[in-house]
């Protein structure tokens, strides 16, 4: 899940460098911020929902 989360995340960045007329750079930060697993709701408590968040800054260059 962690690597679905960074693997997003460098794909998003690698769509904000391509409309900025930018090159996507190495990692220069990245962070865990939440990791949440709950009911998916209450009719299906043994179905659980699972939430990553990861935050990852990138260089970008001209």
């Amino acid at each position: 899940m962690i690597e679905e989360a960074t693997r997003n995340a460098r794909h998003v960045a690698e769509k904000f460098a391509a409309e900025s007329d930018s090159q996507l750079g190495k990692i220069k930060r990245a962070s865990q911020g939440q990791f949440s697993i709950y009911a998916r709701d209450r009719n299906n408590p043994p179905i659980k929902k699972v939430r990553v968040v990861a935050k990852v800054q990138y260089h970008l260059s001209d």
